[in-house]
């Protein structure tokens, strides 16, 4: 995974600062903000329960081979303890930029037994987490840091480590406002490559792919009531599914990102305007803006034939 551009913030701007003069630097992984490691940085949002690198430290300080400078050596956790004594601790969600507020740990570093961290894995879960920034691909939003699959899903990795699943622009465009949209329950597992869902529109429905195997931990409710979010707001208010994710890395070879998302946005746009005719096809040599609601706008073009060209890629 790319890492995303380096952000330096500042905890002086907020008032009553314990950690006044403290830099937040987005994606500094956590040994190298403890100083176990001297350069490092997280490409797996923050996830350390989850990191191969975090288990490699691991095994490594635990092995019998080590040297007198590596026995020396502390787990993040408890060089953070002795690097910011009593009630200068930093929490490592204010470390790391999950949260802007200042935030000191009460619980020692044991994150996974914290009341606070459990808490942002709910409002991960319940909430849509924050807007994110687009590039234009032949006038299509294309959201950064997204990674995005054929069948036109994209997922966004939280800091739980779970997946935020949604449609893509292109899609909800090409389909419209949704008449119903039909979501696996919790617990229910998904593949990548199979069933994950299905829309329904005018009489006419369409199932949609799963973009990753994983467990579904949470459902946009929302949507499930008001389906026309998804085409209002599809990066944001109108995501789908929280999944818990399996073999994540064999996943996301299979998914397009940063450029290559770009790229697969502009050729998926020339095969819609194939798909509709000549016409289509000089509007968008010339960079016309994309069409609203294409089945809406030209019925005749299909419902099934929309489905089976851009849902079962």
């Amino acid at each position: 995974m790319k890492n995303k551009p380096t952000r330096t913030r500042s905890l002086e701007e907020h008032s009553n600062n314990p950690l006044k003069g403290f830099q937040v630097i987005d994606n500094e992984c956590i040994w190298m903000k403890a100083g176990v490691v001297n350069f490092k940085l997280c490409n797996n949002n923050y996830d350390c329960f989850h990191c191969d690198f975090d288990k490699a430290m691991q095994q490594s300080l635990n092995s019998r081979r080590q040297t007198t400078d590596q026995k020396k050596r502390e787990h993040w956790s408890a060089a953070l303890k002795n690097k910011y004594n009593g009630s200068e601790r930093p929490c490592r969600h204010a470390l790391t930029g999950r949260v802007d507020a200042p935030k000191i740990c009460t619980t020692n570093y044991d994150c996974r037994h914290c009341a606070y961290d459990q808490l942002l894995d709910h409002l991960d879960a319940t909430g849509s987490g924050k807007n994110p920034h687009y590039t234009l691909a032949a006038g299509y939003r294309v959201a950064d840091g997204y990674y995005y699959h054929p069948g036109h899903c994209w997922i966004r990795r939280e800091h739980s480590g779970r997946l935020r699943m949604g449609f893509d622009e292109f899609s909800t465009r090409v389909f419209g406002k949704l008449d119903k949209i039909s979501l696996p329950g919790l617990g229910m597992r998904v593949e990548q490559n199979k069933t994950g869902g299905a829309i329904y529109r005018d009489g006419h429905h369409g199932n949609f792919k799963a973009p990753v195997a994983g467990t579904v931990v949470a459902q946009n409710t929302k949507i499930l009531k008001t389906p026309e979010i998804c085409h209002a707001d599809p990066y944001h208010e109108g995501w789908l599914l929280m999944i818990e994710p399996e073999n994540l890395k064999r996943s996301l070879k299979n998914l397009y990102f940063g450029k290559e998302s770009i790229q697969w946005t502009e050729a998926e746009t020339a095969r819609l305007f194939a798909l509709l005719g000549p016409s289509y096809e000089k509007l968008a040599a010339t960079g016309g803006q994309p069409i609203d609601d294409v089945y809406g706008t030209l019925p005749e073009i299909g419902w099934d034939r929309l489905a089976r060209t851009f849902l079962l890629s």
